[in-house]
């Protein structure tokens, strides 16, 4: 009686825990893909689109509108486009470290930089050369100058488009010919593809650290 009892809890508990993660495994796929589509706009109940900022790009499913803590509650539009710059320019700095991370990763170098090791391991060895200092003080440059560049330029004769949009007039590359929609579809994809890439780089770092290869092959950048 209790060998059949046992069994029949054992299964019955297995089930459950069978139907958890397949519930665990489908929210993750679904989070995963909302991380690459195109926002949806506004079609959400009249509850939530009565919230601030409700209705703004990036605002989709399955979390909606994200803000646990309530900052942006008070309907602050300044503090709300801040908080988009933030997180734009985090997204795109994020997208150039994947790139980087995993084509180094790949085994592809600058000339002159074959002995350079890949992963976080790259930065000691950068600095136990005067050519590496150099090469770090250009990075250092770089982003300093990038980031002055990169603003709306209020002197000029012109105004941003929206939020990120740091043209100043001067860049274009076509985008004044794309109607709305395409404009919004394609600012939702550079949105999310730097929110995907802010938690790519993280992860890649993380089991860099902690020994854990995550790439193709079991490579672990970093590790001789």
């Amino acid at each position: 009686f209790f060998s059949t009892f046992f069994s029949l809890f054992i299964d019955q508990n297995k089930l459950k825990y069978t139907s958890t993660m397949k519930v665990i495994a489908a929210l993750a796929l679904a989070g995963s893909a909302a991380a690459f589509a195109p926002a949806q706009q506004s079609r959400s109940s009249s509850a939530l689109a009565a919230k601030p900022f409700a209705d703004a790009l990036g605002v989709q499913a399955p979390l909606g509108l994200w803000d646990p803590l309530g900052i942006i509650a008070d309907g602050d539009q300044a503090k709300f486009d801040l908080f988009r710059e933030c997180e734009i320019t985090h997204g795109r700095v994020a997208m150039l470290a994947v790139t980087g991370y995993l084509t180094t990763a790949a085994g592809i170098r600058f000339p002159g930089a074959e002995d350079i090791p890949d992963g976080l391991a790259a930065f000691p060895a950068l600095l136990a050369t005067d050519n590496g200092k150099n090469v770090l003080i250009q990075m250092g440059l770089f982003f300093t100058v990038a980031t002055i560049v990169n603003r709306d330029a209020h002197w000029l004769d012109n105004k941003a488009e929206f939020v990120g949009d740091y043209r100043n007039g001067a860049l274009d590359f076509g985008w004044d010919k794309l109607d709305e929609k395409t404009k919004l579809k394609k600012r939702s994809i550079e949105l999310n593809q730097g929110r995907a890439a802010m938690m790519g780089i993280f992860s890649l770092i993380v089991h860099e650290n902690l020994g854990v290869s995550i790439l193709p092959g079991g490579y672990l950048p970093g590790h001789p």
